[in-house]
C-alpha cells in the first residue's frame, strides 16, 4: 500500500468510528428521555445527588421493593 492509500482508509475509518459513535450515543440520550417522559425513572433525583451526597442520607430506590414488584409481575 502507498501512503496516499493509508491516509485514504486512515479517514475513512475515522469516519465511520465517529458515525458509530454519534448513533450510540443519540440512541443512549433518546433512552433516557423517552424512559423520563414515560415514568419509569426520576433522572432528577440523580441529579440531584451530585449535590445532596453525605452518609446519613436516604437510598434513592429501594432495592427490596424493586424486587418484589419484579416477582409480582412474573
Amino acid at each position: 500500500m502507498e501512503y496516499q492509500e493509508l491516509v485514504d482508509l486512515q479517514g475513512y475509518v475515522k469516519f465511520f468510528l465517529i458515525l458509530v459513535v454519534f448513533v450510540v450515543f443519540y440512541s443512549y440520550a433518546f433512552s433516557i428521555y423517552r424512559r423520563n417522559k414515560k415514568g419509569e425513572r426520576d433522572f432528577e433525583k440523580y441529579s440531584d445527588l451530585v449535590h445532596n451526597d453525605s452518609i446519613s442520607s436516604d437510598p434513592l430506590e429501594n432495592r427490596k421493593e424493586k424486587i418484589e414488584e419484579k416477582e409480582k409481575e412474573k
